[in-house]
């Protein structure tokens, strides 16, 4: 079976955003390096893997989730300017072009939508290909799911698998949230245990198993309930809702008739001439 291809869609956006120059522009003029260069992505990695199909996930920029309920300041002080946010709003409409399938909403994260897909393609006895550098996916890893992990550019791709986890954290992909709330996550703002960095986080899981197992046993005590919160936060929502993911081949000419239609001439013309 050929695998199924789940995409962090707003990492993979921020990535281009920033990797390709702000000189590129559609046919009004407007910012389109983000946009062109996740087409790019895409096109690359379809070719390199060659999956049945192909997911993204998307968060929903400004809208709160459970998570900010929990935590305020979680991923607070994040720069998203318009020129970026423009650009992210046209990236669902680009997905569905090539024929792929795509999930946002309001509520949910692009990791929940991805941790619901391999969730689901493991239950159906297939594999999953999760293409992210965010390691909080590392959860994700398993016998059936890999983590697509670029290195320098798309042309490196590490797979992290569950031995790989291991190695990088110290603890099984089944324990990553749970390490990451003892050790917190300066990306998303979440501060973990007082005094708690990589080695003992994964000193204490090996001791007690878990978390919550070293919380039983005495440990933390005046920070047990904000530690079990970030617990909840690192946790991706397994039941998000996801489309139907069947086979599908790209629609190189959708696609580039919509990249025609938005003056990109020149990623149109790389497109059509993957028609068969």
């Amino acid at each position: 079976m050929r695998p199924l291809l789940a995409v962090d869609g707003d990492n993979f956006a921020h990535r281009a955003f920033h990797a390709l120059p702000s000189s590129i522009r559609d046919g009004d003029g407007n910012q389109a390096n983000m946009v062109v260069g996740f087409a790019n992505m895409l096109v690359r990695v379809w070719e390199d893997e060659l999956p049945r199909t192909v997911f993204v996930g998307f968060d929903t920029v400004g809208v709160p989730t459970y998570r900010n309920e929990l935590l305020p300041e979680y991923q607070s002080g994040r720069d998203f300017p318009p020129e970026l946010t423009s650009q992210l709003d046209r990236l669902p409409a680009l997905v569905g072009a090539f024929g792929f399938a795509w999930a946002k909403r309001d509520g949910y994260e692009a990791d929940d939508f991805l941790g619901a897909a391999a969730h689901a393609e493991e239950e159906r006895g297939g594999e999953t290909l999760v293409l992210t550098n965010d390691r909080d996916l590392f959860q994700l890893a398993s016998a059936q799911t890999t983590i697509l992990r670029p290195r320098t550019g798309m042309k490196d791709l590490q797979r992290v698998g569950p031995a790989e986890v291991k190695e990088i954290y110290g603890v099984p992909p089944g324990l990553v949230p749970d390490f990451v709330a003892l050790r917190g996550d300066p990306s998303d703002r979440i501060p973990g245990a007082k005094g708690i960095g990589p080695g003992r986080a994964a000193g204490i899981l090996a001791k007690h198993g878990s978390l919550e197992a070293a919380l039983a046993a005495g440990g933390f005590p005046d920070q047990a309930n904000a530690l079990r919160d970030y617990l909840r936060m690192a946790r991706l929502q397994a039941d998000a809702p996801i489309p139907k993911l069947p086979d599908v081949e790209p629609s190189w000419e959708a696609a580039g008739a919509l990249a025609e239609s938005w003056g990109l001439s020149g990623l149109a013309k790389r497109l059509r001439e993957r028609t068969p």
